[in-house]
């Protein structure tokens, strides 16, 4: 598997003001209702494989979740489907910016 890069909670709020960025939370429902990064899309993980067709492969994704495990797995899967994808290191745990609700 090729490596993954991986983006800062830092690095992601500069994103959140770029039109080729798209945050992708893969966390479960329960999760998410506790809050969830602004414009994020949210595609539960087991959901990303039915999801790939909806999604531009000209547009850099950034998975999240809650510690950063699941969002790896995500940008692994998105990667071999040949992605441009990013995970966020430290998931919402390290999220510092806003959430909305």
């Amino acid at each position: 598997m090729d490596h993954i890069n991986e983006v800062t909670p830092e690095e992601v709020e500069e994103m959140i003001e770029k039109e080729n960025d798209v945050i992708i939370d893969v966390r479960e429902d329960d999760e998410v209702a506790q809050g969830m990064i602004e414009g994020a899309k949210h595609i539960k993980l087991e959901k990303i494989p039915d999801s790939l067709q909806e999604l531009d492969k000209n547009k850099h994704y950034v998975m999240v979740c809650r510690s950063g495990r699941r969002s790896m797995s995500a940008a692994a899967f998105m990667d071999e489907h040949g992605f441009h994808v990013s995970s966020m290191a430290g998931g919402m745990l390290d999220w510092k910016g806003e959430v909305v609700v």
